[in-house]
């Protein structure tokens, strides 16, 4: 790291600036006495305990220890944990040391990649942090710094940020990182926090995230459990945000190529925004504003790192309802909704209907197809059917892939490693991105090209709004997660969600559920459930069930969507799933569609 004749200071300084739903398809459910499951055996309670000699060097039990506390914090390719007090039956684990010896390994972890990558050492390695604004943001924003300094970074901190913004300031010039680290943990409550990883090659896999963790726990373990409180050189302040709000300003005016106002291209339209208090507010001010769209109306822009209003999360009722009233109460075009640090949105249209889930894949798709005819479309295997037929109608192909939006990028980004073209890639919880926006799950950019959809449908001459590109999208009139608890251990939980769906099978099969039947897809349908670490909600294991099967790596799991195509009230006639139970947060996972 290069020397500096900067005087030290303190960052203690600088840091003091599972039930079922009420819905009617899920009571069916839970009424009827005709349908149960047998009762499943009894299983034994597992015992899980650490061996270890007497002669077992003290250091090594303590390193085994904390390796897996901070192994723990691993989710998927993120971190994430309790930073503060306040959640029944949770302690905090998310602690000051705990990130700052992450923080030190990621650092590490950077400096080695770029040696390896230059041949040679690399001195001012340029780290960036962004946050969003949860309450133990700045307490940990320390231990990060701390940690960067202690392998020989030079930090950046880039204060309230999104994550899309923490990725693009290491490509965006005048900044150019050489890696950047967002603070959130998405839509989770206030007591949580988290890290995001990135590199110039975008975010970090769940394998390097594990390779850091590990590193970061022998750190952990060996060293007094105090956060370093004194750097050589204090965080540089930089105002990226406005950089990348430009970036997004300037994808605006050039694709429209507004005849009249080229700077203004939003004139005449009227768009809320709903931020959920989180970091998102920047949207409605430093963009929409900017380009002359009225924002009257817009809700929870102030970031709030108690969220006191709803979960800032696109998938959440409340946050859909209150935008939709916002919609309708101003006559507006589109509402947006972001989740926390704007990697996931979705849209209200201008007659107040909600485009999320397969609807907004559906527009984006629709989008996407205009401007790259045949392009293949990448989505999590929760879509339905008649999504598939909407995207091969206007001639695009789909491709299912497991749940979860790293998934569904990086088998997109395999395809056109492959030669296959895939310029988009969705889940149904709004994570889309787009190859054309390096691979990016970008929330702000999605809403971006759906803009300026809507701006070249008007110039075009059509008087219809955005909500007007899915009107064929065959929809069924309910649709229900139903998530039900299964009673044993993890290791047995997907025997027992594997024998649920085979007497649903057969209870279906046998004709026993009138005017029900299966969606099979032919010879599609799979019996065997699927049991998946939730990138979404900590200490969860989802035993999901889609509908599709295709070749995949042998150690890949299965999945199925128990699907019904009733031409009659499914409500009139009720069933029971009973004996299905999970115990630690798992549960099992049915997804119904009523057919119209």
């Amino acid at each position: 790291m290069a020397s500096t004749t900067t005087p030290s200071q303190s960052l203690q300084t600088y840091s003091k600036h599972t039930n079922f739903p009420s819905l009617p398809a899920a009571k069916a459910f839970q009424k009827n006495p005709n349908f149960t499951f047998s009762s499943l055996p009894s299983l034994t309670k597992l015992t899980l305990g650490a061996k270890s000699s007497l002669n077992t060097e003290y250091n090594e039990v303590v390193v085994d220890e904390e390796l897996g506390k901070i192994r723990r914090l691993q989710n998927g390719s993120d971190v994430r944990g309790v930073a503060v007090e306040g959640e029944k039956g949770r302690t905090v684990d998310l602690t000051p040391p705990a990130v700052e010896a992450i923080a030190e390994s990621f650092g590490e972890w950077v400096i080695n990649g770029l040696e390896k990558e230059r041949g040679r050492p690399v001195e001012d390695t340029k780290v960036s942090l962004g946050r969003d604004p949860r309450i133990s943001g700045a307490s940990l924003s320390v231990a990060v710094f701390a940690g960067l300094a202690s392998a020989g970074c030079l930090v950046f901190d880039m204060g309230l940020a999104t994550t899309p913004a923490c990725f693009m300031s290491t490509l965006l010039p005048p900044f150019g990182y050489d890696a950047s680290i967002m603070m959130t943990a998405s839509h989770l409550p206030y007591t949580r926090n988290g890290l995001k990883f990135f590199t110039k090659k975008g975010g970090l896999t769940s394998p390097e995230v594990e390779e850091i963790c590990d590193r970061a726990a022998r750190k952990y373990a060996n060293r007094l459990a105090k956060v370093s409180t004194v750097l050589p050189t204090p965080p540089t302040r930089v105002d990226f945000m406005s950089t990348y709000a430009a970036h997004l300003r300037d994808i605006i005016k050039s694709r429209v190529n507004h005849p009249l106002h080229y700077d203004t291209p939003l004139q005449g339209f009227q768009i809320v925004v709903n931020a959920g208090n989180g970091s998102g507010g920047f949207f409605t001010w430093d963009v929409l504003d900017k380009l002359g769209a009225d924002t009257f109306g817009s809700k929870h822009l102030k970031p709030d790192g108690m969220f006191p209003n709803h979960i800032p999360n696109p998938e959440d009722k409340t946050a859909m309802a209150v935008t939709k009233a916002a919609v309708l109460e101003n006559n507006a075009d589109l509402g947006i909704v972001f989740d926390t640090d704007v990697d996931r949105s979705d849209v209200v249209d201008r007659e107040g209907n909600p485009i999320n889930g397969d609807r907004l894949i559906a527009l984006m798709a629709a989008i996407v197809l205009k401007e790259r005819p045949g392009t293949t479309i990448v989505t999590d295997e929760r879509t339905s059917m008649a999504l598939t037929r909407f995207i091969t109608d206007r001639g695009g192909q789909h491709c299912l892939y497991p749940v979860g939006y790293r998934n569904v990028i990086d088998k997109g980004v395999q395809l056109n490693e492959d030669g296959v073209e895939a310029h988009l890639m969705m889940e149904t919880s709004g994570h889309g991105a787009l190859k054309e926006n390096h691979f990016l799950d970008d929330g702000a950019y999605m809403v971006v090209k759906i803009i300026i959809e809507m701006v070249r449908m008007k110039l075009e001459g059509s008087n219809e709004g955005i909500g007007s590109l899915i009107k064929d999208l065959e929809e069924p009139p309910e649709s229900v997660e139903l998530r039900m608890n299964i009673l044993s251990e993890p290791r047995h939980a997907k025997a027992i969600a594997v024998e649920a769906i085979e007497q649903f099978r057969n209870y279906i099969e046998e004709g026993r559920l009138k005017g029900w039947d299966l969606d099979s897809c032919g010879d599609c349908w799979v019996s065997e459930g699927c049991l998946v670490d939730s990138n979404e909600t900590p200490a969860v294991i989802d035993a999901q069930m889609y509908r599709y099967r295709y070749a995949v790596p042998r150690n890949s799991l299965w999945a199925v969507l128990i699907k019904s195509s009733m031409a009659m009230n499914i409500f009139h006639c009720p069933i029971k799933i009973s004996n299905m139970f999970i115990l630690n947060w798992h549960y099992l996972l049915i997804l119904i569609r009523v057919a119209r």
